[in-house]
C-alpha cells in the first residue's frame, strides 16, 4: 500500500518508504513502538532499524550481501562515532565500487524526530505508557531475568572449567544478587526488592 496522501502533513519516512518499495514497513514501526504482540522499541531505536532497512535495500538492489550481520556492520562503520575514519573510508569504497551511492543513503537516513513525527502525526498512533506500577513490575522482571540468566551463564562455565580440570572445585554454589545502596540514608536493598517498594524507606517516609 502506498504511504502517499494528501491530506496527512508531509513525512520523510512515508516518503522513504513509498521510494524503497518497502511496503508494510509502516506497519511494523508502529506495532514495534506500541508493543503489541512483541517487544517494544524506543524511537531511537526505531530510527536505527528504519535506517538499516534502507540500507539493506540499497545493498540488495547492488547485488550485495544482505546477511543481517553484514547489514549491521555496515550501518555501524557509517554512522557510530567511534568508528575509525579508516574503517568509515574503506566501508564507503567498497559500497561505491559495488554501485552503492553512500552520499544518498545517508541524506535518506532519519532521527528519531522523523520517526516521532510519522508515527503521530501521519499514522496516527499513540503508544500507552504503562502505569508507574505496571512499569516498576516490568522492569522488576527483566532485571530478575537477567540475574536468572548470570546465574545460569555462571554455573555452567564453572562446570565446564572444572570437568576439564582448569579449576579446582567440587560441589559449589554461585550467589547472583542485584544490590542497590541508599547514600542518603545507608540502607541497603536487594534491586529487585528496592524497585518493588517503590524507592527508599526514608524518602517515602518524608513524601508521606
Amino acid at each position: 500500500m502506498s504511504e502517499t496522501t494528501d491530506d496527512r502533513p508531509p513525512s520523510k519516512v512515508a516518503r522513504l518508504i513509498d521510494e524503497y518499495e518497502l511496503d508494510g514497513l509502516g506497519a511494523d514501526l508502529e506495532t514495534r513502538w506500541t508493543g503489541e504482540g512483541v517487544e517494544r522499541m524506543s524511537l531511537r531505536d526505531l530510527a536505527d532499524y528504519f535506517n538499516k532497512q534502507l540500507l539493506e535495500q540499497a545493498l540488495r538492489d547492488a547485488g550485495m550481501s544482505t546477511l543481517d550481520t553484514d547489514v549491521d556492520s555496515t550501518y555501524v562503520n557509517l554512522t557510530d562515532d567511534e568508528v575509525s575514519t579508516g574503517v568509515r573510508t574503506d566501508t564507503r569504497n567498497r559500497l561505491e565500487q559495488n554501485g552503492v551511492d553512500v552520499d544518498a543513503v545517508e541524506t535518506d537516513f532519519v532521527t528519531y524526530q522523523a520517526i516521532r513525527s510519522y508515527l503521530k502525526e501521519w499514522r496516527g498512533a499513540e503508544y500507552d505508557h504503562p502505569s508507574d506500577e505496571e512499569k516498576r513490575a516490568n522492569d522488576r522482571e527483566s532485571i530478575q531475568r537477567l540475574l536468572t540468566r548470570t546465574l545460569s551463564v555462571t554455573e555452567d562455565r564453572i562446570e565446564k572449567l572444572r570437568d576439564t580440570e582448569r579449576i579446582a572445585v567440587e560441589d559449589f554454589e554461585v550467589f547472583v544478587e542485584a544490590q542497590v545502596l541508599c547514600q542518603r540514608c545507608g540502607t541497603q536493598y536487594s534491586a529487585t526488592e528496592f524497585i518493588e517498594n517503590g524507592g527508599c524507606d526514608c524518602l517515602l517516609d518524608d513524601a508521606e
